[in-house]
């Protein structure tokens, strides 16, 4: 079946080094296991569900977490959280995010980034809707940011981006993703898995066909492709603030110096500020 050759969470140093060696390659951020996105899937309201599936921005929804590796196929989903359920707990209540913290997936251990001394966790990358922790960056909150941080925070956001692309690219073929989706909540899940398997299966197959029309030039530097978030029936996450430790502070600190240093990028000065 086809799902389970293509959607498949990497289980081994391994197959989490060769999603890292991509994201290197790709986005110059190594280290990097998979960009962290979330989405409101808005749905008719379900039958007999009362507020369950009402969420704070006055829409009926359904919560998809997902996971996605440097060439916008997706490695990891969750579906069917009831839009009632808070954009701060969906994180924290996820599978991955147990398994991430257990270490029961083979991630591989701290390394040198390249060409440097600095060494660093393995890390996912994420935006604001996600707490910062030694293996989940996100960018340092707040504005009149230091020029190294807003350098960290650019390569950061084009790491990131290619979560946001994997949305817009899938909610641009699916058309079932233009307004609501009118289904039994179980029946969603299913059809959501399936654009995402069939999604991951174009990418395979033929990716040079199965994408959004962008400049590519452009895109490598700013990491935009894609559909704009908040496009059709999918709805961002809210950005929510949280308090961090001072080992996951000190691992961003880590990369921020690498990012300002030996790991810096000739166009980084020029688009940071534009992020």
């Amino acid at each position: 079946m086809l799902h389970t050759s293509h959607l498949k969470l990497p289980q081994t140093e391994d197959e989490w080094r060769r999603v890292q060696a991509d994201y290197n390659n790709e986005w110059q951020f190594p280290n990097c296991m998979g960009a962290l996105d979330g989405k409101r899937v808005l749905i008719g309201k379900p039958a007999k569900s009362g507020s369950i599936y009402y969420d704070y921005k006055s829409n009926f929804s359904v919560i998809m977490l997902a996971l996605v590796d440097a060439k916008y196929k997706f490695l990891y989903v969750d579906v069917g959280g009831a839009g009632r359920a808070s954009d701060g707990g969906v994180w924290d209540k996820c599978t991955l995010n147990r398994a991430v913290q257990g270490n029961v997936i083979g991630i591989p251990p701290p390394s040198t980034l390249p060409y440097s001394n600095i060494v660093c966790p393995s890390v996912l990358v994420g935006d604001d809707a996600f707490p910062l922790r030694m293996n989940l960056m996100k960018p340092y909150p707040g504005k009149n940011l230091t020029p190294e941080r807003m350098n960290f925070n650019y390569r950061l956001s084009r790491a990131r981006r290619t979560s946001e692309n994997a949305f817009g690219i899938l909610s641009a073929k699916f058309r079932i993703f233009k307004q609501p989706i009118i289904t039994s909540p179980k029946n969603i899940s299913k059809i959501i898995l399936a654009t995402v398997v069939l999604h991951n299966y174009l990418r395979s197959k033929t990716p040079d066909e199965y994408r959004i029309e962008e400049q590519r030039g452009q895109q490598h530097q700013t990491g935009n492709a894609g559909q704009p978030e908040d496009a059709g029936a999918m709805r961002g996450l809210a950005r929510i603030p949280r308090n961090a430790d001072n080992d996951a502070n000190a691992v961003r600190e880590q990369f921020m110096a690498y990012f300002n240093n030996e790991g810096r990028v000739d166009w980084q000065e020029r688009m940071a500020p534009l992020h």
